[in-house]
């Protein structure tokens, strides 16, 4: 999400020192987004060449980090000016390295003991003014793009792809294959996520021809995560009343989505038409924006 970013907003030393580890996975940029309850500078200085070098002191929280525990950096909206009076104004895009002083991670165990999320603290953490993205007070016109970029992959159209191989493998050893109903509602489910894909084709070809993200992209986050959703409700269909406990891992199998239990993973599952906007924002936004309702 973060790439996307700075290739259009970043200057050339936050390109040249973050891009390269990107690429390889090498460095870890993220993992979310942070209302943090302020974002200020220690102190106004009355030349603004002075201020722009100042530090930030960021203070405030982020709850369900999601992999926080692994981030090398987070990158953040802060409020840098609390007097505007549109909310969307006074914001800023901060990189902050997760190594600085003032910041603690505590995890969140879920009810599975998975340890996947978690709340981050910010104590008046001194951000170096080089970290921030675009100019001060515009970063909700970053967050817009990098949201863009973020609902285009949560649809998870390859997990997608791999889970229905997986479902069809689970339905063939229940004999559920030939029963009408689940038939009927598997079909539709491939042929949505068949459709799924396409239309992402269709946004990523966009992309190469320089358009960024609009707000159209929320149709493949609202109908990838009702697809995500979908299967791993045929997936407990598969193991009938023993799905709770049911755990279909073969000895040498590879990771994958069904290596855990199927109840924990639908689940876990739920929250997936609520993160990146809930799907009834998705909706307004493109009733808004795009359909001009």
């Amino acid at each position: 999400m973060c790439a996307p970013v700075l290739l259009r907003f970043g200057t050339d030393a936050q390109k040249q020192r973050f891009l390269p580890r990107m690429y390889p996975r090498r460095g870890f940029l993220g993992p979310g987004l942070l209302r943090a309850g302020r974002g200020l500078r220690p102190r106004v200085a009355q030349d603004a060449r002075r201020a722009r070098r100042r530090p930030y002191l960021v203070t405030g929280q982020k709850i369900w980090t999601t992999l926080g525990h692994y981030g090398d950096w987070i990158f953040c909206l802060v409020r840098t000016d609390p007097k505007t009076e549109k909310r969307q104004d006074g914001i800023s895009f901060l990189l902050i390295d997760m190594k600085t002083p003032g910041i603690t991670v505590r995890p969140i165990v879920l009810r599975t003991m998975g340890h996947e999320v978690n709340e981050v603290f910010f104590d008046e953490v001194r951000v170096p003014s080089e970290n921030l993205v675009h100019e001060e007070n515009k970063g909700w016109t970053v967050a817009k793009y990098l949201l863009g970029y973020e609902r285009m992959g949560t649809g998870n159209i390859s997990m997608c792809k791999r889970e229905l191989a997986r479902v069809k493998e689970l339905a063939r050893d229940a004999g559920l294959l030939d029963d009408p109903r689940f038939g009927d509602r598997l079909t539709r489910v491939e042929v949505e996520l068949m459709a799924l894909e396409i239309t992402n084709l269709r946004f990523l070809d966009q992309l190469r021809g320089g358009r960024p993200p609009g707000a159209e992209v929320s149709l493949l986050k609202i109908k990838g995560t009702e697809i995500q959703q979908a299967l791993t409700e045929l997936a407990m269909q598969t193991a009938g009343p023993l799905a709770a406990i049911v755990r279909p891992v073969t000895a040498g199998a590879p990771f994958d989505a069904f290596t855990a239990a199927l109840a924990p993973r639908y689940c876990n599952v739920r929250k997936a038409t609520i993160y990146a906007g809930s799907n009834e924002i998705q909706r307004n936004i493109i009733a808004k924006a795009t359909l001009g309702l």
